[in-house]
């Protein structure tokens, strides 16, 4: 039906000569204001160099002086040679940059976290030798080692998962952390050909190490023919929330037993692409059939608002397997949830109402 003269009067007195920057309702006019600083104009996302989630970038960032000025770090990590299957995940890092259209405002949680946050792409973590996977993974420990002494956050893409053991190793040197890792596979093996380094197996040597507390990690959307390696998570005491058992729960019990798994101590979050059903995001070394889907992946991200978020990841994109380019961009998505999320540590874990 057409709106009654009187209604449709109200709305032209208010909009018909209005800008896109000029809106009434309190909580949307606070978010207006600090993207649109200067003007009613905004960056073209397709201008200018990529970036992650094109935010202002810091060529050779990764240095004290520099961490101490942000509250996130953006970092790559483009390393892949722990993958027992397709490799090609070094190039994760350049395809999430490459993705122009994420943000600025997340419309559940209610925050726009650039407005909040110094927040700067910081470049790709350095590695020595791009043939030695023992000593890139001392050179990532390294490097999230040095992180951890300043007030930054990191918010990293990989990269194969075999660097989020390293970036545990760096971060939980002081305090063992807990872990929300959400994947389709545990990754708690033991070591294969010679190596502990393989992406099958870095929350394994996470916890051996005294940096991970298995009793507080959750392991979400478990699943495929791998299952007997993951012994380690049950014996450690970890908690596996297989992919049918997200479907039987229901999304707000899964993440009802994940915050009371991390508690309220510091709590790293990482996400494997695999996690997803390969129908979704089939850019990645070891799809499993069977997965999340995006919108239930970012249900679940949402729903750590304001637990301890210290760092987290997105990894094991590899975009020549994805011409659609889907993979990445969900990645992206993810990239700027864990954002998200970071913003609300800072201000409380409460989604602004108006």
């Amino acid at each position: 039906m057409p709106l009654e003269t009187s209604a449709l009067d109200r709305l032209r007195e208010r909009y018909a000569d209005a800008g896109g920057g000029d809106i009434h309702d309190p909580h949307f006019r606070e978010v207006a204001r600090r993207i649109f600083r200067d003007s009613e104009s905004r960056k073209w996302p397709f201008a200018d160099p990529a970036t992650l989630l094109d935010a202002s970038f810091i060529a050779g960032g990764l240095r004290p002086e520099i961490l101490a000025a942000l509250d996130v770090a953006l970092i790559g990590v483009p390393m892949d040679l722990g993958v027992t299957n397709r490799n090609g995940a070094r190039f994760g890092p350049r395809a999430v940059r490459a993705i122009d259209r994420v943000g600025p405002y997340e419309h559940v949680l209610r925050t726009a976290p650039m407005g909040v946050l110094r927040v700067a792409d910081v470049g790709d973590v350095p590695m020595r030798s791009r043939f030695s996977l023992s000593e890139c993974h001392a050179d990532i420990e390294a490097c999230y080692r040095m992180i951890a002494e300043t007030p930054a956050i990191p918010l990293s893409v990989g990269g194969d998962h075999s660097i989020t053991g390293s970036i545990l190793m760096g971060l939980g040197a002081r305090r063992p952390v807990g872990l929300i890792q959400i994947d389709a596979h545990c990754d708690t093996a033991g070591a294969y050909e010679g190596s502990k380094f393989h992406h099958g197996g870095p929350f394994r040597e996470a916890v051996l190490a005294g940096v991970l507390d298995p009793t507080r990690t959750v392991q979400i959307g478990i699943r495929g023919g791998a299952e007997y390696l993951w012994e380690f998570s049950y014996e450690s005491g970890m908690t596996v929330i297989h992919a049918e058992e997200v479907v039987e729960m229901g999304i707000p019990a899964v993440i009802e037993r994940a915050r009371r798994v991390v508690g309220d101590g510091p709590t790293y979050v990482t996400f494997d692409v695999d996690s997803l059903d390969p129908a979704f995001a089939p850019g990645t070394g070891t799809p499993e059939i069977g997965g999340l889907l995006p919108r239930e992946a970012l249900q679940l991200l949402r729903g750590f608002a304001g637990l301890d978020i210290i760092g987290g990841d997105v990894v094991e994109v590899a975009p020549q397997y994805d011409s659609t380019t889907n993979t990445a961009h969900i990645a992206a998505q993810v990239l700027f949830e864990l954002l998200c999320l970071v913003a609300l540590k800072n201000d409380g874990g409460t989604p602004h109402r108006p």
